[in-house]
């Protein structure tokens, strides 16, 4: 099991478990406050329906994904891996822009309920806490990037030696880590849209209610494979994950303009449209980025990258040391066998 071995490394895993900890902490009262402030029947009238779904969908996935940040830290030092430890930092303004946007949704939410299904005030007990979490989240952000410019420096020459000093080979390399981290960055994005989507928008008795739960597993399947056909150079595979790159970019796009398009469907979007959309875009990026670096990774098969990635791990000189101290050759020096007073050997020795 990795455990963080240099103050760098420790410094990340403890920003980020800070600043996950107030989050959370504050969310969760949050949560916790505004579900408990509900009174009424709730189910009979839709505009009262849906903000009462908006608001405690929203703050779960906020603290699921702080919880998942937590975890990406873990795999990015353990791999060593600095271009996801850049992503993370990204990802910490993705979650500063949704902090920003939580505000007004649920400013919102208590005007539509209120004061039949909600107490006013419980606006003026939830802001200041709404308030301090952009402000921590950007404290955090700006601690991160520079713990991640350090850390850039300490796995640079880590990858350095695992990989050689072929400047073609550490670019191929380059392109592999950068798209394993935008699988694992997708994950959430989908996810958080999906879930939005059917728990808010969606009839559940609607066909389509069903086929985007069903797309949930299914989606979770087609990344997972995504990363193996690349750490096994399958070329026939990367090219059936590429083509459904594409399905998923068409997906979001339709969603995208259905979501601002005016008809009869467009005020379901409503409770949900700021943080719909914000997933959106963000994941429309996000895929682009894919098809883009699944491209070149399917480019550099056969290359010689294979052997680098394959069950790899990286290993610092004291992770090598507990490792492999086993296996060395032990100093004679220090047994009484090297030369000066200790020993009567000398420093060099022959075999006949």
């Amino acid at each position: 099991m990795y455990k963080p071995n240099s103050p760098w490394t420790w410094a990340f895993v403890g920003v980020t478990f800070v600043q996950a900890a107030i989050v959370l902490g504050f969310e969760a009262f949050c949560f916790a406050k505004f579900q408990g402030s509900l009174r009424g029947d709730l189910d009979d009238d839709l505009n009262v329906k849906s903000p009462s779904r908006t608001i405690p969908t929203f703050l779960a996935l906020y603290i699921f994904g702080f919880l998942y940040q937590l975890l990406l830290v873990y795999d990015a030092l353990r791999l060593k891996n600095t271009i996801q430890v850049i992503g993370l930092c990204i990802y910490n303004v993705g979650l500063l822009i949704y902090a920003a946007v939580q505000m007004d949704q649920i400013d919102e939410a208590i005007e539509q309920l209120s004061p039949a299904h909600i107490d006013a005030s419980v606006w003026d007990v939830e802001r200041p806490f709404l308030i301090a979490i952009p402000c921590i989240i950007g404290l955090g952000t700006v601690l991160m990037a520079v713990i991640a410019w350090k850390l850039y420096d300490e796995f640079a020459w880590t990858i350095y030696k695992h990989i050689s000093a072929d400047l073609k080979m550490k670019r191929r390399y380059l392109t592999f880590q950068i798209y394993i981290a935008l699988l694992k960055f997708d994950f959430f994005f989908f996810l958080g849209f999906t879930i939005q989507f059917v728990v808010v928008v969606i009839n559940h008795n609607n066909i389509e209610f069903y086929l985007t739960i069903a797309a949930i597993p299914v989606n979770i399947i087609i990344l997972i494979m995504a990363g193996y056909f690349t750490r096994r150079e399958n070329t026939p595979g990367m090219l059936v994950i590429i083509t459904l790159y594409f399905a998923g970019l068409a997906y979001f796009l339709f969603k995208l303009v259905r979501m601002w398009q005016p008809g009869p469907r467009h005020d379901l979007y409503d409770p949900v449209r700021r943080p719909l959309t914000t997933f959106a875009v963000i994941t429309v990026i996000l895929i682009i980025l894919t098809i883009v670096n699944a491209c070149m990774c399917t480019a550099n098969f056969g290359r010689g990258l294979k052997p680098h990635i394959a069950g790899r791990k990286l290993e610092s000189e004291e992770e090598k040391f507990a490792n492999h101290n086993m296996t060395e050759m032990p100093n004679y020096n220090n047994l009484g066998y090297g030369p000066g007073p200790g020993g009567a050997m000398g420093s060099r020795m022959t075999i006949d």
